[in-house]
């Protein structure tokens, strides 16, 4: 599990294939699988207490830099990375 420098508590978990963000009321994760040079985000959850905080753009915003970084295609597969990027439209493609 990593770190990701300068997006907070962003953890990469890559065994659970999933980036982690620890909050006051549990865990929010961005999920997603590996096909070939592509990541398919297929799921992101943000415990209820905390929905409306940004905590799930922040985690997906540090998720997508990362899988940019590592050189993977970004296919959003869940409606809320869906949403994120049709608003960050840097992303797409």
């Amino acid at each position: 599990m990593s770190d990701l420098r300068g997006e907070g508590m962003v953890k990469h978990n890559e065994a659970e294939h999933r980036y982690e963000l620890a909050t006051d009321h549990g865990l929010a994760v961005a999920v997603y699988r590996q096909q070939g040079d592509s990541a398919i985000f297929t799921h992101t959850e943000v415990p209820p207490e905390d929905e409306g905080k940004g905590i799930g753009g922040r985690l997906v915003r540090a998720a997508l830099d990362d899988t940019r970084r590592r050189g993977l295609k970004i296919v959003p597969a869940c409606s809320f990375v869906v949403a994120f990027v049709r608003r960050h439209p840097e992303y797409a493609g």
